[in-house]
């Protein structure tokens, strides 16, 4: 259980989570206190800020799993998609990255310019769609694009900007009508998407991989801001 704060100024609305990971918790090392705000703005946008802090030094990726649909129902495959990333991690059949940093150009991974999600999904025959980390171009630390997606029959866009050095795109390939929600609805394949600011996945294991971890000496901070308009 996180505790929580709530806060506003003249042109936003915010809260912030506060949680204390105590050495151990999940076998992972060191009392790692975080804290995650989030601020809705006036001018229609998500901001998330994280901080952490240490004791020892331990891995750390922090991201948000929220799922998106703007056309409100229906599935995701319509949706145009831009993801400012030259490269990719492939994975194995586990979802686990191989190690490998390759080059998106001429692949299904090809989202530098805006692609319908649907185009070349069904090439993807190992996993069953997108389920992969991307890249980003840009130096990690400093704000900037990293991905904007339109539902071109409704005209709304959002754009999602990080600090991060990489983002995951899901393309709810495990969703299967199991879970129901608002409005009683289920949740089926493709019926939301996933855009999840991070580091590298599995990069304790990979040197080539940025590292992911938290030492004493340093504090943890991370942003990202989601952006909503309509074209």
């Amino acid at each position: 259980m996180w505790r929580a704060e709530a806060f506003r100024s003249s042109a936003a609305a915010a809260v912030r989570f506060i949680y204390l990971s105590k050495d151990g918790e999940e076998n992972y090392p060191g009392n790692v206190k975080v804290t995650v705000t989030y601020t809705l703005t006036e001018a229609d946008e998500l901001r998330l800020e994280y901080t952490a802090e240490t004791d020892k030094a331990t891995p750390l990726n922090l991201t948000n799993h929220s799922y998106f649909n703007l056309a409100g129902s229906g599935d995701i495959l319509d949706h145009v998609l831009y993801l400012n990333a030259d490269q990719y991690t492939p994975v194995d059949t586990t979802l686990i990255p191989t190690g490998e940093i390759r080059s998106v150009v001429g692949t299904p991974f090809d989202f530098l310019h805006p692609m319908a999600i649907q185009k070349h999904i069904a090439e993807i025959t190992d996993i069953g769609g997108y389920d992969h980390n991307f890249v980003l171009n840009g130096p990690a630390g400093t704000l900037r694009i990293a991905a904007r997606l339109v539902e071109p029959n409704s005209g709304r866009q959002m754009e999602v900007w990080t600090t991060e050095p990489a983002i995951q795109f899901y393309s709810g390939i495990h969703l299967d009508g199991s879970v129901a929600g608002k409005g009683g609805v289920a949740y089926k394949k493709f019926g939301g998407l996933c855009l999840e600011t991070q580091h590298y996945p599995d990069s304790p294991n990979h040197p080539s991989f940025p590292s992911a971890v938290l030492r004493p000496a340093s504090r943890f901070r991370s942003e990202t801001l989601y952006k909503f308009s309509a074209k």
